[in-house]
């Protein structure tokens, strides 16, 4: 591998963690704030897919990428609440709940979005990363998603409330001990409602990135798990929105070391590597998960989960 070569290697390896971790970045930060709460959600995929076909139908019918990613959005929180809801519910199991909504999510975004298979959105403005360079190769791979800054901006957010804000501190109380959150007088089911369809709204913003910049189409295989993988990345970051940026790009990272491959002629293998983010995922979960022990700083209420 020549000089040049490694260079358009590295810089697919870094715009590729950047612009394919914008997806895993937004629906780890949602399901943090969910975790935070006391709730799991496994119906993120379902959030993912739907919100997905969602923000490109309304990009294509009113021609503005921004307004699919406001109805994306919306779209992700209206599942993500009715998760919520039923989960407060008594004798409602949060994990066969999540399940349901998952298929349920993604039974409704193929069989509506059929008829977006074929024509093209608007897409979101790219930021180039890569003026520094002569490259066209180099240029093109570090041109990010105008959404990763807002991703940025609102893990930094998140994590400043959760240890100054009255709001954050009531949902991490929610999720560490129902019964003192209940003997404050506060609604645990209304604070975990509201965490799971703010998790849901930000998932949904995930989701739009995945049909208005990069694959930048709709297809009913559009997600690849990430909704899912996104569990996995909540416990590998500790609960932490700050520490799921890092596992975002780590995840991006690996999904791009196929196509940095192929930008620089090497082609063996490269559906090899498409399988990486999928082995760390296992990897992860083999290494943190350990029968009978508490990861560190889960929230305390999501061991006892009915």
């Amino acid at each position: 591998m020549t000089a040049d070569q490694l260079i358009i290697f590295l810089s697919g390896i870094v715009g590729g963690a950047l612009r394919v971790g914008v997806p895993f970045l937004f629906v780890s930060l949602g399901e943090c704030l969910t975790e935070k709460s006391g709730r799991i959600n496994l119906g993120l995929e379902g959030v993912l897919v739907l919100s997905a076909m969602t923000a490109f139908g309304a990009a294509y019918l009113s021609g503005s990428p921004w307004i699919g990613v406001l109805a994306g959005a919306f779209a992700g929180a209206l599942l993500a609440a009715l998760h919520g809801v039923l989960c407060s519910l008594p004798r409602v199991n949060d994990i066969a709940t999540g399940i349901a909504l998952m298929l349920l999510g993604m039974g409704l975004a193929f069989y509506l979005g059929k008829p977006l298979i074929q024509p093209q959105a608007p897409q979101l403005p790219a930021l180039s990363l890569g003026g520094w360079s002569d490259s066209a190769a180099v240029r093109s791979a570090l041109e990010v998603n105008a959404l990763l800054p807002i991703g940025l901006v609102m893990a930094l957010v998140m994590a400043w409330a959760f240890s100054n804000t009255r709001l954050g501190l009531l949902v991490r109380m929610a999720g560490d001990s129902a019964n003192a959150t209940r003997a404050l007088g506060y609604s645990v089911s209304g604070i975990r409602i509201a965490a799971t369809t703010a998790g849901g709204f930000i998932a949904g913003l995930g989701g739009a990135s995945l049909t208005l910049f990069y694959p930048g189409s709709w297809n009913e295989g559009i997600s690849s798990g990430q909704g899912l993988i996104a569990v996995a990345l909540v416990i590998f970051a500790r609960w932490s929105p700050l520490r799921c940026v890092g596992a975002a790009l780590l995840f991006g990272g690996a999904g791009a070391i196929g196509p940095a491959l192929q930008s620089v002629g090497i082609g063996w293998g490269y559906h090899l590597f498409n399988i990486v983010p999928y082995v760390l995922t296992l990897l992860i979960l083999v290494i943190t998960c350990k029968p009978g022990v508490v990861v560190p700083g889960s929230p305390g209420e999501l061991s006892s989960t009915k």
